[in-house]
């Protein structure tokens, strides 16, 4: 029997709502999940990527990284992994430092083995690739296999990757496949095999209303421990693998919504809020109906002087009067973000309109850091100046997953496959990209996270108009691959 944590999109350094706290939060949500493993005693900790929110993450997030996974190293229990879309990078994938490290692994298309489980690793990749993918995996002699990888995945909502094409074309039967991307958690049953994502840890949106956990996942025995043939398995030949979902103690999120009748305006609204407990809480307001105007920013100064952390108010009917814009008023980011995934530009241009727009470089440093990137990738990578290959495979879909478009902080999405180019080192690894394999079929053990071809994006995770770093203008502490 083998039984192991499945958590993922974990987000770490997200400074959501421009909050420091909220930053501090995400990390507290994951030093839980280990503290859970630690004192459970599992046999392992298994990541379905998106650890981090951002390529390119701060010292002090990756400090607190290392702090929390030399805690599960000392326990002797593994931390086994994938790269997600957010995290990614060009050369040198930020979970191989931790390999190097000795707190973690990164798997992929060899096994390995904890207890009586095979765990392989799929990476996530761009839409635009998985045509040429061939899942192709060494072979192994557990009584069970399991599969980690990241991504949108059938018959999940908002998908976009076949789970039956990847388990028809795989050549190991895998009893699992434990999932990331997708910020709802949720169990489904594929050709024999459960399928399951087990959702952030934290609220990257609005739309996550639910609480927050992870999985506790045991092959060949129940939940508790006990062994035998776990409750799942009594339907059909499924494998006997048991999956139960543990919630974490995550800061309150308070959701209002308010219906105003003709004549009622923002002191229905205050009424509905003293009604609310938004001490230390991230309070969310949606305005409705219709009624006199209501002026946002009064209502958020209110709460938090009530001591809310956070207050976002958005009032809907302000949306309705343009209704071809799909997209609220308070997030014209959205719409930019929108008409960039459409455009189908090169990888190179999407990368400076991420240093432009979305990056933590101080303005006064945007044209020197962009001047800077373009003359790396005219000497390094010139096919990044191709249009890309079908505007399409930018992935509209909005929903649950990292969905919740939100007041002033716009979610650019789960799969925020923008290319990025930024990160041509390595130490050591030889980590390839699809772009320098061979035409034809590509293994996934060739096929990395690095690998961010095109804008497979959604609305989604994190925030735009958020500041990652939470230093306003400036570059202190951020760090790059090239820096190991």
């Amino acid at each position: 029997m083998t039984r192991v944590i499945h958590t993922g999109d974990t987000h770490l350094g997200y400074q959501q709502y421009h909050s420091p706290a909220r930053r501090e939060d995400f990390l507290d949500a994951f030093e839980q999940v280990i503290d859970d493993a630690v004192s459970a005693d599992v046999d392992a900790v298994v990541h379905a990527g998106d650890l981090f929110h951002d390529r390119r993450p701060e010292l002090r997030d990756l400090l607190g990284t290392i702090r929390v996974l030399r805690r599960l190293s000392e326990a002797n229990i593994p931390f086994l992994a994938v790269v997600g879309n957010h995290e990614s990078t060009r050369g040198g994938q930020w979970l191989d430092l931790f390999e190097n490290l000795g707190l973690g692994e990164r798997l992929g298309a060899e096994p390995r083995t904890v207890g009586d489980t095979a765990f392989y690793g799929l990476d996530h990749v761009p839409k635009s690739r998985r045509a040429d993918l061939d899942y192709d995996f060494e072979p192994h002699d557990a009584a069970h296999a399991a599969l980690v990888s990241h991504g949108l995945f059938t018959p999940f909502a908002h998908a976009d990757w076949e789970t039956e094409t990847v388990l028809a074309e795989s050549n190991v039967d895998f009893d699992a496949v434990l999932l990331g991307d997708n910020h709802a958690p949720g169990i489904e049953t594929v050709d024999g095999a459960w399928v399951t994502y087990c959702g952030s840890t934290e609220r990257a949106s609005a739309a996550e209303e639910d609480a927050r956990g992870y999985n506790l996942v045991t092959f060949g025995g129940t939940g508790d421990g006990a062994e035998g043939e776990p409750p799942q398995a009594a339907d059909g030949d499924l494998p006997p693998v048991d999956i139960r979902r543990r919630t974490l103690d995550t800061r309150p999120f308070v959701f209002v919504s308010v219906e105003l009748a003709e004549s009622e305006g923002a002191e229905r609204v205050h009424e509905q809020l003293r009604q609310r407990d938004v001490e230390g809480a991230v309070v969310v307001v949606e305005v409705t109906g219709g009624g006199d105007p209501v002026t946002p920013a009064s209502i958020e100064e209110s709460l938090t002087e009530r001591g809310a952390l956070v207050a976002r108010v958005t009032d809907r009917r302000e949306q309705e009067t343009d209704a071809e814009f799909d997209v609220s008023f308070a997030d014209p980011d959205d719409a930019v973000e929108e008409r960039v995934r459409e455009l189908g530009l090169s990888s190179a241009a999407l990368d400076v309109d991420e240093t432009i727009r979305a990056s933590k470089t101080a303005d006064s440093n945007v044209r020197e850091a962009v001047e800077e990137r373009v003359s790396d990738l005219l000497e390094t990578d010139r096919d990044a100046f191709s249009p890309a290959p079908d505007a399409s495979d930018a992935d509209d879909t909005e929903g649950d997953i990292d969905d919740g478009t939100e007041d002033d902080d716009v979610d650019d999405g789960i799969e925020d496959d923008v290319d990025d180019d930024t990160e041509d080192d390595e130490f050591g690894d030889d980590t390839e990209s699809v772009d320098g394999a061979a035409a034809g079929d590509v293994d996934v053990g060739d096929v990395g996270a690095d690998d961010t071809g095109d804008s497979d994006d959604t609305a989604g995770t994190d925030d735009v108009g958020d500041d990652s770093t939470g230093d306003a203008g400036t570059t202190d502490g951020q760090v790059t691959m090239g820096d190991f």
